[in-house]
């Protein structure tokens, strides 16, 4: 079947990916496949993270969990932001770990009516000033666990923190929360709890600070193949290409103006093709007259407003058809990264920006 607009997903990048990564540290591999799996798909993409050698999956939401569950994956899956009300003994049931990131979650779900005791991580706030329990409430935070675990309504199996500056190795943010963490680990073995799981490090701390793995390390945006620290090549494939057919060729002469606001005037007779992919399937707007894209191997331009629906490129001297399949980012000439300084902004957030209306294709063994 042809397509309009298309993300195209390597499954065995990613699977290379996670070998990539765990070749890297002795730690276990919890890939993080939220958002979608930042937009390449969450149940393919979890498969193939679990080719590559991954021991689980975390996952931001509930919705999420339910998600892998219902498709019939049935490896450890870590669920980290839990709001008040959920259904939690329903996720406890379906063997999904759930983060106690404060006092009054951790009673919530020591309280949820399971028939099973709930696998809990304790969430830590070693200064990212997000989520976890802050360091002058660890005492009753670890205490209420270890009663709790007693009681057998919990079961605490992982202790955890997240790094708020690790893409910059030398801030000293970094060694401040390894610091911090360690206390909190001192805490935790204080009241003699023992979970399994100590984990701390992101991509760039897996990446870069191997006395940060501990016993399991959650890579996020490596996994898909970008490097979490700019400028640096740790061997990774970028697994997603988005792309579209041509609809329409046409001469344009000089003294046009292309797109809405007319922004972009030809100054010369100009071949243009409209591509159909606009801010609606991720192209962001604030790249008009900025960004580029591959055409038969060729970098391309964005001529004038980039559209709800579309774009409108100079072909330049290259031969174009309707159905020439442009090339948005990939592997290749023109990447996440390219739009994301075209953006202002990281790869991350093009990644995940892809719309729904843009269709997945996934290629690879894991397909």
């Amino acid at each position: 079947m042809s397509f309009q607009a298309e993300a195209l997903v390597d499954l065995d990048a990613i699977s290379a990916n996670v070998a990539v990564l765990a070749s890297r540290t002795d730690a276990a591999i919890l890939p993080a496949v939220k958002a979608d799996a930042y937009g390449h798909g969450l149940v393919p993409t979890a498969r193939a993270c679990l080719e590559g050698g991954a021991v689980g999956l975390g996952v931001a939401t509930l919705w999420e969990a339910w998600r892998l569950r219902a498709a019939g994956v049935t490896a450890p899956v870590l669920a980290w932001l839990i709001s008040p009300g959920l259904d939690l003994a329903a996720a406890v049931d379906a063997e999904v770990e759930l983060s106690a990131s404060s006092h009054e979650q951790l009673t919530e779900i020591a309280a949820a009516r399971a028939t099973r005791p709930a696998r809990i991580h304790l969430e830590a706030d070693t200064g990212m000033g997000r989520g976890g329990v802050p360091e002058a409430d660890w005492a009753r935070f670890v205490e209420t666990a270890a009663k709790e675990q007693a009681a057998g309504r919990v079961e605490v199996v992982g202790a955890w923190s997240h790094l708020a500056c690790a893409d910059e190795p030398g801030h000293p943010a970094n060694a401040a929360q390894h610091a911090a963490f360690l206390r909190f680990l001192d805490a935790v073995d204080a009241v003699g709890l023992t979970p399994r799981w100590r984990h701390l490090a992101n991509s760039a701390a897996l990446l870069t600070a191997p006395d940060r793995h501990f016993d399991m390390v959650r890579p996020g945006i490596a996994v898909y193949g970008y490097s979490p620290i700019p400028g640096r090549d740790f061997g990774l494939r970028p697994a997603m290409s988005v792309r579209a057919r041509v609809t329409q060729v046409k001469r344009l002469p000089a003294g046009s103006g292309v797109s809405y606001g007319h922004t972009f005037t030809t100054r010369r007779p100009t071949t243009v093709a409209v591509v159909p992919a606009g801010y609606a399937d991720g192209i962001p707007r604030s790249t008009s007259n900025r960004a580029e894209v591959l055409l038969s191997g060729r970098r391309a331009p964005i001529l004038g407003r980039v559209c709800m629906d579309q774009v409108v490129i100079d072909c330049g001297d290259i031969p174009t058809r309707p159905g020439e399949i442009v090339e948005f980012f990939g592997p290749g000439a023109v990447t996440a990264d390219d739009w994301a300084e075209w953006h202002g902004t990281i790869s991350y957030e093009i990644l995940t920006s892809v719309g729904a209306r843009v269709s997945r294709r996934h290629v690879g063994a894991a397909a």
